[in-house]
């Protein structure tokens, strides 16, 4: 689970865990530092490893975490790498709150149902994606949700891919 070392969403981290874990998912958490990331509510998380050292081969699936400093992914490269490599590799992508917006923009979701939080509405579908308001979407590989209200389920929707 990829989450901004500032301002990430605390439930959507917390809660989609939580879910993964209790379905018996070892989860790992990456930041662009090991230094511990705040949440948006005050949540503390020391990273297991950093986003730069996320070797795709050892991961059944990478998650984007929202929250305001999610954004610090959307135009990075080596964001969009990690989710083609991931796509191309046949691992789960999943992305909650504005985290759609990083799949957006790495070209992943043209064609593809998809869900995301309001602000991020007219970047999914200038990137092709057919924006469904759902809470939790799953296309393929890619399960998208809307924001921290989802978390849980979302969680629970990678479990169900993962554990399949």
């Amino acid at each position: 689970m990829i989450i901004s070392q500032d301002n990430f969403r605390d439930e959507e981290l917390l809660e989609s865990k939580a879910a993964l874990e209790k379905a018996g998912i070892e989860v790992k958490v990456a930041s662009v530092s090991l230094n511990i990331a705040k949440g948006s509510r005050g949540a503390e998380v020391k990273p297991d490893i950093t986003f730069s050292s996320i070797n795709i081969k050892d991961f059944d699936a990478v998650i984007f975490v929202g929250g305001a400093g999610a954004i610090r992914y959307w135009d990075d490269p080596l964001a969009h790498k990690l989710v083609k490599d991931a796509i191309n590799s046949n691992r789960i992508v999943g992305a909650i709150c504005i985290g759609p917006v990083t799949l957006a923009k790495a070209g992943i979701l043209a064609g593809k149902r998809a869900t995301v939080f309001p602000s991020g509405i007219e970047q999914l579908k200038a990137a092709g994606a057919i924006y469904t308001a759902g809470k939790v979407e799953k296309d393929g590989n890619i399960i998208t949700a809307s924001g921290p209200d989802a978390a849980e389920a979302f969680g629970e929707e990678i479990a169900k891919a993962l554990n399949k």
